[in-house]
């Protein structure tokens, strides 16, 4: 499995999004699924099987398929937006990101074409980007706002403080900005 990165500004963040977009000539799936795992943090497995009706509630509760935990995820603003825009744009679907084809007609986008179409927007844009770089995002983002790795570790549902300090991706350059920017 190839390593991934999170995304780590803003600008990217929305750069990775219009791309998605660009990429599929106007459809929004992709650029939805990147948007909405920015808000949920979930795995991709986990966020696909989201439904209409699951996400029209406000609230996410959902059984993760890699540890079998159930979470409990509240859906922000943007989150709600999203669902409400797919759900007004595609009312006969059954899933949030349901494949718009025939042959596929009412299941969920597959995690490979998703997959594929992150790597195809990492690479024109240089950066690792695959499914889990959303998880990631959001993490990082959390991170360089302040939050705590406790907070962290809880919304990503990971079993340590020491799994999420390793996932975030932390670098040198990280610590040694830590000695310029707190003088004591």
């Amino acid at each position: 499995m190839e390593l991934v990165e999170a995304v780590r500004t803003q600008e990217e963040v929305a750069k990775v999004g219009h791309k998605l977009k660009l990429n599929a000539k106007g459809n929004t799936l992709y650029q939805d699924i990147w948007d909405f795992g920015l808000q949920v943090a979930l795995r991709i497995t986990d966020l696909l099987t989201i439904t209409m009706q699951e996400a029209s509630t406000g609230r996410v509760i959902i059984k993760e398929g890699k540890t079998g935990k159930t979470r409990s995820i509240k859906l922000n603003e943007k989150a709600q937006a999203i669902a409400q825009r797919r759900k007004a744009s595609h009312p006969h679907h059954t899933y949030l990101f349901e494949v718009e084809s025939n042959r596929a007609s009412g299941k969920p986008v597959s995690r490979v074409a998703v997959a594929k179409a992150f790597k195809a927007v990492g690479d024109e844009l240089g950066i690792a980007l695959g499914t889990h770089s959303m998880r990631k995002t959001r993490g990082w983002v959390m991170h360089s706002s302040g939050v705590s790795i406790e907070v962290i570790c809880k919304v990503l549902n990971h079993s340590s403080p020491a799994i999420t300090m390793h996932y975030l991706g932390l670098t040198q350059h990280d610590i040694d900005n830590t000695y310029d920017h707190f003088v004591i």
